[in-house]
């Protein structure tokens, strides 16, 4: 199978097999690796632990292992920024797991050839068929195959929000800080 979401140009693949034995060394997983091209380049890699979540702690831990192994092996020719995170709630579907996991959300999926006309479907997920991701349009249920892919990404609803807050408060993992940012106005104290 085609590791292409985790992984799409040729040197993010290459980053990816440097990458991914350091990250699952330390008990990590690797979800996303791209490389940005900009004034400086910046090496964006997403991570998370196997029961999902992950810490700023765990970032910068990885961060660092990552840094070492990429100053040995090299092979990123200019200066660039490494840049450690969590996959975020309205997250990269990279793998044929994730889109179990998140079954009954909505998500956008994009293809690299036309399916039926067209690239582009935006639906609630209903899990995995051998290696088809079946998703509910408004037509109906699409099976898309995991190698068709070319970008998938769950949508930013209030019912995931919901859904990823009581997971972290379970969990015990809840960063209060981490959320400030989806903190509604008007709830702070005065």
């Amino acid at each position: 199978m085609s590791n292409d979401l985790i992984a799409k140009a040729a040197i993010d693949r290459r980053l990816a097999e440097i990458i991914t034995p350091v990250i699952e060394d330390m008990g990590y997983e690797l979800v996303r690796v791209r490389l940005m091209s900009g004034k400086t380049s910046t090496l964006q890699i997403m991570a998370e632990k196997p029961d999902g979540g992950i810490e700023v702690d765990d970032c910068a831990e990885i961060s660092n292992a990552v840094s070492a192994v990429l100053d040995v092996e090299d092979p990123i020719l200019d200066a660039y920024t490494l840049e450690v995170s969590s996959p975020g709630i309205d997250r990269p579907l990279t793998r044929l797991k994730d889109f179990e996991e998140f079954e009954g959300y909505e998500a956008k999926l994009e293809t690299s050839e036309l399916i039926d006309g067209r690239k582009r479907f935006k639906g609630v997920l209903a899990g995995v068929e051998d290696d088809e991701v079946l998703i509910n349009i408004e037509e109906g249920t699409v099976g898309l195959k995991f190698d068709w892919l070319a970008d998938a990404k769950l949508v930013l609803t209030d019912e995931l929000i919901k859904e990823m807050l009581k997971a972290r408060k379970a969990s015990g993992s809840l960063n209060e800080d981490a959320f400030d940012e989806i903190e509604t106005e008007g709830s702070e104290e005065d």
